[in-house]
């Protein structure tokens, strides 16, 4: 049996929730009241992952290993890697490929989070890379999925003006391992970054991409909108479970 093992990208500027990343990280500020990456974790730990590779700027990679050792490290095993600059989320993603060996990548972003999606069994041992989607009522905020009657996706827009669909893209994705060799030979985008949709869509042209739906909560939290959003989402649910306590 394949390991199951998953990197969590949590670098990058956070420049929409300044000031308040300037002390920190943005996947160590606060969801209700667990840090950020803790939620992806668990994404991660739902799945049948153990072992997951953390990759982070410079910075704040110490932080990183102080709360992931002390609170987290019981239950998973715990790798780390530095990205040197923000160059885009395919960058981001390179920085852990020694880690995966040959087996199945799955990568969640660190400021995403989900109520209760899981990767599907198969997708650790089986040729396909996997995206999750999710219904929105703005779809122009983010990676649009345009999917045909059978559920295969024939389109994916970034942010466009007129979108096709009203499924976006969330920040979980599996990939086979093939994935550092189709980054290692990525362009640039137009913001001169290495972006995942890009790679995305190779496989999808190659019909090699499995879409599966979110029906359960998720929020990009990458605005205090969205923060707050979350926030309000499990406070509410802590409640809901325990008559009033967390």
């Amino acid at each position: 049996m394949a390991d199951r093992k998953g990197t969590i990208l949590a670098g990058g500027e956070g420049k929409r929730l300044l000031p308040l990343t300037y002390v920190t990280n943005k996947s160590l500020l606060p969801v209700f009241d667990k840090p950020m990456i803790t939620y992806p974790l668990d994404t991660l730990k739902r799945s049948g992952v153990d072992n997951v590779c953390i990759v982070t700027g410079e910075d704040h990679l110490e932080d990183f290993i102080r709360f992931l050792e002390i609170y987290v490290r019981p239950t998973l095993t715990f790798t780390y890697r530095v990205q040197s600059k923000p160059h885009g989320t395919a960058h981001a993603l390179l920085q852990s490929e020694g880690f995966f060996g040959e087996d199945k990548v799955v990568v969640v972003l660190a400021d995403n989070v989900f109520g209760d999606a899981t990767v599907p069994d198969s997708a650790f041992t089986d040729k396909y890379a996997y995206i999750f989607v999710k219904e929105n009522s703005n779809p122009s905020l983010f990676g649009v999925v345009e999917i045909d009657s059978e559920g295969n996706a024939i389109s994916i827009e970034e942010k466009p003006e007129s979108p096709k669909s009203n499924l976006v893209l969330t920040g979980m994705y599996v990939y086979p391992n093939d994935v550092f060799r189709r980054i290692r030979q990525l362009k640039e985008s137009l913001r001169g970054e290495l972006e995942l949709t890009d790679i995305i869509k190779e496989y999808m042209q190659e019909g090699l991409l499995k879409v599966v739906r979110v029906d359960g909560f998720w929020s990009d939290v990458g605005s205090f909108d969205s923060l707050l959003k979350a926030s309000e989402y499990y406070s509410k649910l802590g409640k809901d479970v325990t008559g009033g306590k967390h």
